[in-house]
């Protein structure tokens, strides 16, 4: 097997999260909104450093948003239910 010198090779690295899964905010309107940021991947270069010598990292982030209005409300088309099971008059879902 032959090496590419134009290619930079990565070793892929674990992670733990330190702190809380959401940054939330609460708007004018009562609506809170959770924004979660995630890596996806992470990498350390093992065949080549940055200009300053220090490691070279390749990061691929995530950005999740959920968005709880003050009514905490919602709907869903009837055909997007599987299973189509009716619940008897009355019945509310908690």
């Amino acid at each position: 097997m032959s090496e590419n010198k134009e290619k930079i090779e990565f070793k892929m690295l674990d992670y733990s999260r330190l702190e809380n899964e959401f940054v939330s905010f609460k708007l004018e309107d009562g609506t809170i909104v959770k924004v979660k940021v995630d890596l996806d991947r992470v990498g350390k270069a093992t065949n080549f450093t940055n200009p300053d010598g220090t490691p070279h990292y390749a990061i691929n982030t995530s950005v999740k948003l959920s968005i709880i209005p003050s009514e905490r409300k919602f709907s869903v088309e009837k055909t997007s239910v599987k299973g189509k099971q009716s619940n008897p008059p009355g019945q509310m879902f908690s």
